[in-house]
């Protein structure tokens, strides 16, 4: 029997992350338990009611945040916040499929425009890899607003 998989970060700031993280991947917000989020509200805005609603405290109300896949086939991803930062490379990484089926310049050109698009959202880019057959298709390096690596691949 498989399971399920859920990505966790750990994370300063849980509701930037996933906001970040929810456009790099294409996923969404999911509202509340038995909330239904209207189409063009900000899901946040209703978890922030949903929290006060239930007595949560406002220093507690970015604790953490999730995202989901649209078509519920991607894992989902949650944020836990944390006090400390992190401090070394991560031993586990994301590999963000940006260029399905392209190859060589193609393959880099569309590697360089999402890096491009993540960069103006708050990443920073490390690092590339040209394309070294048989072995590498080429990729980028990058890391999300807290410092975790992933690669565009």
């Amino acid at each position: 029997m498989s399971r399920h998989v859920q990505v966790t970060f750990d994370a300063h700031d849980p509701r930037a992350l996933s906001r970040f993280w929810a456009e790099v991947l294409g996923y969404v917000h999911p509202g509340p338990p038995g909330v239904e989020v209207p189409e063009g509200v900000d899901p946040l805005a209703v978890w922030d009611q949903f929290l006060a609603r239930i007595g949560v405290p406002e220093d507690q109300r970015n604790s953490r945040s999730a995202i989901e896949d649209p078509e519920g086939v991607g894992p989902r991803v949650f944020f836990q916040q944390v006090p400390e930062d992190k401090v070394a490379k991560n031993r586990v990484h994301l590999d963000v499929r940006a260029a399905p089926g392209l190859q060589g310049d193609e393959r880099m050109a569309a590697l360089e425009a999402e890096a491009a698009r993540l960069v103006a959202l708050g990443a920073t880019r490390l690092a590339r890899e040209d394309p070294a057959p048989p072995m590498s298709n080429g990729h980028l390096v990058l890391a999300d607003p807290e410092g975790n690596e992933f690669c565009l691949d």
